[in-house]
């Protein structure tokens, strides 16, 4: 399956989620949805989120030009190379999702819901973590 198809399939094609892009973690836009755009500082920013806590705890992060506070980081199941890091505005938020080599990003609006979202991401890397992506 191309990057494309996770992106439109996998990500925005279930409903659970507006926007989504998978980066590289070493860099680039691998996949993306029509109507999100993220800057190459935002890149960097969303990639650094995965190794310092602290400044996105304090500052939170932005997707598409749109800030999101900070709500959590965690590593999901057993894998400790896949870390999800949520972020909220207002009703809506954002879910990053790093995987091996890659990095999801998925913005909801309301009534989607950060679980929803949350779940659709970590189903993904999930996967793609086993395969070693």
């Amino acid at each position: 399956m191309s990057w494309q198809a996770y992106v439109d399939s996998n990500l925005v094609g279930t409903g659970r989620v507006t926007e989504a892009a998978i980066l590289g973690k070493a860099g680039g836009v691998w996949a993306k949805s029509s109507k999100i755009t993220i800057s190459p500082e935002e890149q960097k920013a969303i990639t650094a989120a995965f190794t310092n806590k602290a400044a996105v705890q304090a500052s939170g992060f932005r997707v598409a030009n749109q800030k999101y506070f900070f709500l959590s980081s965690d590593t999901y199941g057993d894998d400790p190379s896949l870390i999800v890091v949520q972020g909220k505005k207002g009703g809506d938020g954002a879910v990053l999702a790093q995987t091996k080599q890659a990095i999801l990003v998925v913005t909801y609006a309301f009534p989607q819901t950060a679980q929803d979202a949350g779940m659709i991401v970590t189903t993904l890397g999930s996967y793609l973590a086993g395969l070693n992506y």
